[in-house]
């Protein structure tokens, strides 16, 4: 018999997926022609807790015939994830109007 093969679900924010690979996250569908990364620079401890503190938010073309400069279409530096989350959310959500 054929085994059920499960699809892979992602976390999602806003209805698109985010993905984590080490201090790197990724924000959109990579089939779409932008997507967000998160890059998370510095780190502090808040209590228990590690939490994100400087994050690098830029969003980047998915384009495959394009050099990783010429990805970049806007770069910001944010503290904590929820303020870099916020403005790379907005930013994707511009991109992917146009």
């Amino acid at each position: 018999m054929a085994e059920k093969v499960k699809k892979q679900e992602f976390l999602a924010y806003k209805g698109k997926p985010l993905v984590r690979c080490g201090n790197t996250i990724y924000y959109g569908n990579m089939t779409d022609k932008c997507v967000i990364m998160l890059q998370i620079l510095s780190t502090k401890t808040v209590k228990d807790m590690t939490v994100a503190d400087k994050v690098q938010v830029q969003l980047l073309s998915t384009d495959p015939d394009l050099r990783m400069k010429d990805r970049i279409l806007k770069k910001s530096e944010k503290t904590g994830l929820y303020n870099a989350m916020d403005i790379g959310s907005i930013w994707l959500e511009r991109a992917l109007e146009n």
